[in-house]
């Protein structure tokens, strides 16, 4: 790999760039990929299916060629509303995953240092919290208090800025009456539908460690299927 494509991956990784790196194994000729740029000549006929790998954030060789595909991706920033019991079991499960973890609760005793050491904890309500942070669609929400005056507004700024995958804690029938609610503030039910509720898949377990590792689960599962 030529000097000049390294320096090229160092700058774009501090810049916090996504991109993949697609390179011949025949001949060791390598570019830099990235989202709505043209492909490079050579590699013209595979775009298509670097197109296919990178969105799925895979690396791989493309069947049938010699063209490997490195993929580069950011953290996934989960932003999780609700310093309770189960969020502390989400952030052990989640330490070796390429998350990028934040609390958001205004109520300090939930929300500190000593139950979340290391992790950045914003103790606002969610409409001055998210004034703090950039988030975009590779962003994912968790709601975790079952407080509408807590969760509803972080679920509607995740709708209303795209979040990828958006989870909230609580009942069926605690779920429906959240939908109410939103249909009331002008959600449709399209984007109603994108929640999770009750969130988390069905591993049948109701302790709290069992129900962060079914949260996690959807939620990886959503990073590769998304």
């Amino acid at each position: 790999m030529k000097k000049k494509l390294l320096e090229e991956i160092i700058n774009k990784k501090k810049k916090k760039i996504e991109f993949s790196i697609i390179t011949n194994l025949d001949n060791g000729h390598s570019f830099i990929f990235e989202k709505n740029k043209p492909v490079e000549k050579n590699f013209k006929k595979y775009e298509d299916k670097i197109f296919l790998l990178f969105n799925s954030k895979k690396n791989g060789i493309i069947d049938g060629t010699n063209i490997f595909v490195e993929t580069y991706i950011l953290p996934i920033k989960v932003i999780i509303v609700g310093a309770v019991h189960i969020a502390q079991y989400l952030v052990d499960f989640a330490k070796n995953l390429n998350f990028e973890i934040l609390i958001i609760d205004p109520r300090g005793y939930f929300a500190s240092e000593k139950r979340f050491p290391g992790l950045k904890i914003i103790n606002e309500w969610p409409n001055e919290a998210f004034k703090q942070i950039k988030t975009d669609q590779n962003t994912a929400l968790i709601a975790l208090t079952h407080d509408p005056k807590i969760d509803d507004p972080a679920i509607q700024h995740a709708l209303k800025n795209k979040f990828f995958y958006i989870g909230a804690l609580g009942s069926k029938n605690t779920h429906t009456k959240r939908c109410e609610r939103l249909k009331q503030s002008g959600y449709s039910d399209n984007e109603i539908n994108k929640i999770f509720g009750p969130i988390g898949i069905k591993l049948g377990g109701r302790s709290a460690p069992e129900i962060a590792l079914s949260i996690i689960a959807q939620l990886v599962s959503k990073v590769y299927n998304t």
